[in-house]
């Protein structure tokens, strides 16, 4: 269902963008692991979950990491693998609520860039006991996911369309189910494995049909306990 929902959504893209550059927000991460953590951001393993049409694998490789993708989406993958000519990045169909084929404390820094929204609880308790599996003590976590808290937009299509599970709603455009979260929420899901080093609710627009929408995101630096 899901592969089948995002192999639409990049053949005709509704909601993900279309540009090639790394996003801000990864790039505000780098910038912070540079600065209060003392990160040298060379010659890391690096795990981008839901990584899409390689915006941030292909820039986090050409500074001379290691890093591997997994994507959904064959669409995206080879998207990803074009627009990365010259840059080595490993490029996995996966699953990221499926298991993880890397080896235990592999890993020094993980993305997930609102991809893990659309997973469901099983699929959620997969995701965050893999990535704290193959994350090395230390390593760093950066996760933006949706925010409930102040989204007037999320409680009316949690009211309007509301999903199969807890604080979830149907996206019946794309068919696809989406999770926001409350603080609270986040903060019991996340700090089982990781530490919370930052956390911010941040406030956006999301294009979606060429209309633009007020969401919140959370936008959270962990690192593993």
């Amino acid at each position: 269902m899901q592969n089948m929902t995002w192999e639409r959504e990049y053949r005709n893209p509704q909601l993900v963008t279309k540009g090639e550059e790394p996003q801000k927000d990864t790039l505000r991460f780098l910038k912070w692991l540079k600065k209060e953590q003392n990160v040298v951001l060379e010659n890391l393993a690096v795990l981008d979950l839901g990584c899409g049409t390689g915006r941030n694998s292909n820039y986090i490789a050409s500074l001379d990491n290691k890093v591997t993708g997994f994507e959904i989406s064959t669409t995206a993958l080879e998207l990803a693998r074009s627009r990365g000519k010259g840059i080595s990045v490993n490029y996995q169909h996966q699953n990221i609520g499926a298991a993880y084929p890397l080896a235990d404390n592999s890993i020094d820094l993980i993305l997930d860039v609102t991809s893990s929204n659309s997973l469901n609880e099983k699929e959620r308790e997969i995701y965050l006991s893999e990535a704290a599996r193959v994350l090395k003590p230390g390593g760093c976590f950066f996760v933006k996911t949706l925010c409930k808290d102040g989204d007037q937009n999320a409680k009316n299509l949690i009211k309007k369309n509301p999903g199969p599970e807890a604080d979830t709603y149907i996206n019946t455009d794309m068919g696809l189910v989406e999770r926001v979260f409350t603080e609270k929420d986040f903060r019991d899901l996340y700090t089982k494995d990781f530490q919370i080093l930052y956390l911010e609710k941040k406030t956006s627009y999301t294009r979606f049909k060429n209309q633009s929408y007020k969401r919140n995101f959370w936008l959270a630096y962990l690192q593993k306990i």
